[in-house]
């Protein structure tokens, strides 16, 4: 299933992974497949910034409050995590763009990692989000590129 043959996704596979390009949706990311990149974002948003604190601008998604329950919470959340950096692998990010995504990674797992504090600390840095921004960024290089 390399150089160009379907997959089920509707997309087109290449060596480097799953090319984006069947299936436009405009307001995706440089007018992207919106299948794979939309989940992928969702599921950022759900552990996030799901949620509104009543009265405040402050939001919080999963992962703190996976983070309560203390060890299986940590590993769920960041399990999921790890999913979105396998599948910006999987599209062909390059290794620069994916180590910074594992920086923000690690930097939210030690965050988690401290009891009480980590709580706080998981709803204001939002490692899920800021991957999905390097994401997008690099999906708009790469459709800038394309004629």
């Amino acid at each position: 299933m390399t150089n160009g043959t379907a997959t089920r996704f509707g997309g087109r596979r290449q060596a480097g992974g799953r090319s984006l390009q069947a299936n436009s949706r405009p307001d995706a990311p440089g007018g992207r497949d919106g299948g794979l990149y939309w989940r992928l974002d969702a599921i950022a948003r759900l552990l996030d910034s799901r949620w509104r604190i009543p009265g405040t601008g402050i939001r919080f998604g999963a992962d703190p409050v996976l983070n309560l329950l203390p060890g299986i919470g940590l590993l769920a959340s960041k399990g999921v995590s790890a999913y979105l950096l396998w599948e910006a692998w999987r599209i062909g990010v390059p290794g620069r763009t994916l180590l910074r995504m594992l920086g923000h990674l690690g930097l939210d797992a030690l965050i988690s990692a401290v009891p009480v504090l980590g709580w706080a600390g998981d709803i204001f840095y939002r490692a899920n989000l800021r991957n999905m921004a390097l994401l997008r960024a690099h999906l708009e290089r790469q459709a800038s590129r394309t004629p």
